[in-house]
């Protein structure tokens, strides 16, 4: 039966009793400045994976790792002195690859960083491929058409009311005027 709660539990009090442990040395000259990070237990009780990290090189965190290993009946037995269970769990020790994922998401944040300046900055002086609005075309005007600020709508251009009349012009229907206008029901004012 699993019961994660206990299960949360054991591992903080295994986290404790290695920790303390390890604070009062043991005797390997191989053991570096060890700093347990977390404590992993199975729901049955019966494992616990110890993770840690070493301050020091490569050379000085396998030489921990091979200290570690070497001490882990002396650990256990420890450990079992300690907690109020049937059975002791095994202890495994797990290299913590926390600093390493630290600079590895340090150097992903500064490589971001960097790609945003360079994107504002390409972005800061950077022009229309075209026109500033693709879909405002110039009318073509002939020499003797004059357009009057009448023509024009909010917007600067020729306004629909010019184009409904030339294509009334067309169909030989009778020209509207700006004044006319015409009511949902088909009635003009």
């Amino acid at each position: 039966m699993v019961d994660a709660q206990r299960a949360r539990k054991m591992a903080d009090r295994i986290h404790e009793i290695v920790a303390r442990r390890l604070e009062r040395g043991i005797k390997d000259p191989r053991l570096g400045f060890v700093t347990i990070t977390d404590v992993k237990v199975t729901g049955d009780l019966q494992h616990a994976s110890i993770f840690y990290t070493v301050y020091g090189t490569d050379d000085e965190r396998r030489d921990t790792g091979a200290a570690l290993k070497s001490a882990t009946g002396m650990l256990r037995s420890e450990v079992g002195k300690n907690i109020t269970a049937r059975l002791t769990p095994s202890l495994e020790f797990i290299l913590d690859a926390l600093p390493e994922n630290a600079a590895s998401i340090d150097r992903l944040l500064q490589e971001a960083r960097q790609r945003d300046h360079e994107s504002q900055t390409m972005a800061s002086s950077a022009e229309y491929a075209g026109d500033a609005d693709p879909y405002v075309k110039p009318r073509d005007l002939d020499a003797d058409d004059d357009l009057d600020d009448d023509d024009l709508d909010d917007e600067g251009r020729v306004g629909q009311l010019e184009d409904d009349l030339t294509l009334d012009d067309e169909l030989g229907a009778p020209a509207a005027s700006a004044d006319d206008t015409t009511e949902p029901d088909g009635s003009t004012r």
